[in-house]
C-alpha cells in the first residue's frame, strides 16, 4: 500500500484525527503575526488552515494529493471566495505562480525523502519569495527506521540538509505528539527563504 492510498483510505473511512475546526496553535499565533497576503497551504486535508488564514484577508491556494480530501474541503469552504483548493501531489506544482509570502505545512511534506523531498523543497522554494517564511510540522524518525508505507517523518538531519539549500533555519520547536494513543516524536520548523 503506498502512502497515497493509506490516506484514500483514511478519507474512505472517515478516519481523520486531523479534523478539527482550527489549526495547530503554532499555524493560529504565526497566521495572526503576519499581514495577510499570498499563502500556500501544503498537504491541505479537508481545509482548516486555508479556512482560518481566508478568515484573516489571505489569498490561500491549497494543495493536497487525495481528491476526496479536495472535494471535503470545498464543500466546507463554499464561504471562502479566497481560497482555492488544487488536487495534485506538493512534488509537482508547476501550475501555481510565485510570488507566495507564507507557506504551511502541517504534516504532508513529513512522507516523502529521496527525490520526492527534493522536489518538494524546491517546488516550496521557487514559489515562496525571497524571506518569505515556511512553517513546517513533521514527524521525526530515526535513520533506517522500518515502516510498510513508505517514511513516516523526517530523518532530521538528512531533512536539514534537503532545506538548508533554499531556506535558513530560524527556529525548532522539538515534542511529541499524540494521535490516539499513538506517540511520536516530532517538531516544527520556521524556515525563511533565502
Amino acid at each position: 500500500m503506498t502512502i497515497q492510498e493509506r490516506m484514500t483510505q483514511f478519507y474512505q473511512q472517515g478516519d481523520l484525527p486531523w479534523d478539527q475546526e482550527l489549526p495547530p496553535p503554532e499555524v493560529v499565533e504565526m497566521v495572526k503575526s503576519l499581514p495577510a497576503g499570498r499563502a500556500l497551504d501544503l498537504g491541505c486535508g479537508v481545509g482548516r488552515a486555508s479556512r482560518f488564514m481566508a478568515a484573516r484577508g489571505w489569498h490561500v491556494d491549497a494543495v493536497d494529493f487525495v481528491p476526496q480530501a479536495i472535494d471535503m474541503a470545498r464543500e466546507r469552504s463554499a464561504d471562502f471566495p479566497t481560497i482555492t483548493y488544487h488536487a495534485a501531489s506538493v512534488t509537482d506544482l508547476h501550475f501555481l505562480h510565485p510570488p507566495y509570502d507564507f507557506a504551511v505545512d502541517v504534516g504532508c511534506g513529513h512522507a516523502l525523502s529521496g527525490d520526492m523531498l527534493t522536489a518538494y523543497v524546491d517546488e516550496v522554494a521557487r514559489l515562496l519569495k525571497p524571506d518569505g517564511l515556511f512553517l513546517l510540522y513533521g514527524r521525526i524518525q530515526k535513520s533506517g527506521e522500518p515502516n510498510e508505507f513508505g517514511p513516516r517523518g523526517f530523518v532530521e538531519e538528512e531533512a536539514l540538509a534537503v532545506f538548508e539549500r533554499c531556506f535558513r533555519l530560524e527556529k525548532i520547536e522539538r515534542g511529541v505528539t499524540d494521535v490516539r494513543g499513538e506517540v511520536w516524536s516530532s517538531a516544527w520548523f520556521w524556515w525563511r527563504r533565502n
